[in-house]
């Protein structure tokens, strides 16, 4: 007697355990690389308050070679408002004397705004001190 062995219809497609292995994979590998993709959101994010902040200082040297002083008022350099926000919304910027109230030396501060504020606030002075992360 010859037994014929035929293809069992049930070897086609995946079964419920592998199908929930591949979930468990790919939650893992969600988990791990989207903080790293968010990281990356919020360095990217930081240039446009770094370049504002640096368009602003370019103005205020400007504004210090033909009065001999800086100025707290944006709106002085050209903007419209004072504080300027930025094109995006996310930093906030304002002018104002350094630290030691010298009126030969102006700060520049981008506040975070939004999604930003977890990465913190920039300030940049006519004297190329920085602090944040720049």
């Amino acid at each position: 007697m010859k037994i014929r062995i035929h293809p069992s219809s049930s070897s086609r497609g995946f079964s419920l355990v592998e199908l929930l292995i591949t979930l468990a994979i790919i939650g893992i590998l969600a988990s791990i690389a989207y903080p790293g993709y968010q990281n990356h959101v919020r360095k990217t994010n930081r240039t446009e308050g770094q370049n504002t902040l640096l368009e602003i200082l370019a103005r205020q040297q400007n504004y210090f070679s033909r009065n001999m002083t800086y100025t707290a008022d944006l709106t002085d350099l050209g903007y419209a408002t004072d504080p300027l926000t930025t094109a995006g919304g996310l930093y906030e910027i304002t002018a104002g004397a350094c630290g030691d109230g010298i009126a030969t030396c102006v700060e520049l501060t981008a506040t975070a705004q939004g999604r930003q504020t977890t990465d913190g606030d920039l300030t940049i002075d006519s004297t190329g001190r920085k602090t944040g992360k720049w």
